[in-house]
């Protein structure tokens, strides 16, 4: 029993090392494969991620936010599942929480989340 939990956890490490590494306030575009019949194709779903539960685990989620047409959309998605195909991190957000559900009450511009700068590495001459 041990052998075969090793096994799955190992594979869903090597899943999640496929994708990049992304916290609650980034902005992402997660391409899904959708079966339509016998066909299947792929949707992007582009939104702030508002939150991630069970981190490192097989089981986790995480939850990501976008307006269409004035209509807040949230979606929850198992980072191990079969249907993403990849996720694209666009920009990440300067936040300080891990869960951002006050962002369902805002709209337009009250609920932008600012930009995280890069940190600049200065090297120190000898």
């Amino acid at each position: 029993m041990s052998v075969l939990l090793d096994f799955i956890n190992a594979e869903g490490q090597e899943r999640r090392a496929s994708f990049p590494k992304f916290a609650a306030g980034d902005t992402i575009n997660v391409h899904v494969k959708i079966r339509e019949g016998n066909k299947e194709r792929i949707q992007q779903f582009q939104g702030v991620v508002i939150q991630r539960r069970n981190p490192s685990t097989n089981g986790e989620t995480f939850t990501v936010r976008k307006i269409s047409n004035q209509i807040g959309t949230e979606r929850i998605f198992p980072l191990l599942s079969p249907n993403i195909d990849k996720i694209e991190l666009i920009r990440r957000g300067q936040v300080r929480r891990a869960r951002l559900f006050y962002l369902r009450g805002l709209s337009g511009k009250a609920a932008r989340i600012k930009e995280r700068r890069r940190e600049v590495v200065k090297e120190v001459a000898a």
